[in-house]
């Protein structure tokens, strides 16, 4: 009974707005957890996932600029959060989002994105529960400031699973703190190149999650002994067919489910020196992989 309170608290309820989207219209749209005012009174307001152009931003790459919160959801853990989501800008997206960091989040939609809203919520719910602990390469000490915040929004849109820390831990070969000699403030001013310089001192054959061929797909990597759990968010708005995943940790078996699709099989699975790696064929906006330890 208390695993399927969890659950159900980990989906984000929608609200009716005076735009057109009323709770008549949603629960005809199948979407039930209706968000009362009561319900989003005093929330933190966060932006619609996705991609955004950045203008009069030069750049040596042309790799887009992922909008994500799942940093701000680890970073403040137990915080109520509101998206406020424009027609056809990313509403199943943004319910994916909340759902797989465990976000305590309120939707408000559009009529236009009910029924997208609707199978996303759908699908979530046949989501089976499964609380493993988060699993992280590094860690960051919070000192609370923005351009620390803005390094761990970084490291998230490069899969650089991080642990967010209020002193460094020995748990961790690297601890990130921000304005030591190791890591200067002046240096962190710039966080795409300090992700990559944390990549590098990480190196990439030692990372617990890498996604081949995207770079607007953000993983979500939680397991324990004997299971793992990959969530993956697709922020580029486009199907991807064919994707590669590398996972530390010696895996057998297991499956996805994606959004929009169904079940799919883990093809090309291959385990080896303490790493597992495989494709899934499809991947709309949201994904869930399970795996299970080999024994």
């Amino acid at each position: 009974m208390t695993a399927l309170l969890v659950f159900a608290l980990s989906l984000p309820c929608v609200y009716a707005t005076p735009r057109g989207a009323d709770r008549a219209a949603l629960e005809a749209g199948g979407i039930t957890h209706v968000c009362t005012d009561e319900d989003l009174a005093r929330r933190e307001a966060v932006p619609t996932p996705g991609t955004a152009p950045r203008p009069g931003l030069a750049s040596p790459t042309r790799a887009p600029w992922i909008v994500a919160n799942g940093w701000r959801f680890l970073r403040r853990a137990g915080s109520r959060y509101v998206y406020d989501v424009a027609a056809g800008k990313g509403a199943a997206l943004a319910a994916a989002e909340a759902f797989a960091y465990g976000a305590d989040a309120a939707l408000t939609v559009d009529r236009a994105d009910i029924r997208s809203v609707g199978d996303m919520l759908a699908f979530l719910e046949t989501v089976p529960s499964a609380d493993l602990p988060a699993v992280s390469d590094v860690a960051i000490v919070d000192d609370g400031s923005a351009i620390t915040g803005e390094v761990m929004n970084l490291l998230a849109r490069r899969n650089l699973l991080f642990e967010i820390v209020q002193a460094p831990s020995p748990r961790f070969q690297i601890n990130i703190r921000i304005g030591t000699p190791e890591f200067p403030r002046e240096e962190a001013a710039d966080p795409s190149s300090f992700a990559l310089k944390i990549r590098r001192r990480l190196t990439d054959e030692n990372r617990a999650l890498r996604v081949y061929g995207s770079e607007v797909v953000i993983g979500r990597l939680t397991a324990d002994r004997t299971r793992a759990r990959l969530h993956l968010l697709n922020y580029g708005g486009r199907e991807i067919e064919g994707l590669r995943l590398r996972l530390r940790g010696t895996y057998q078996g297991g499956e996805a489910r994606a959004a929009g699709v169904g079940r799919l099989a883990l093809e090309d699975q291959v385990s080896e020196s303490g790493f597992t790696e495989f494709s899934i064929s499809r991947l709309t906006t949201y994904a869930v992989i399970d795996l299970r330890a080999a024994q």
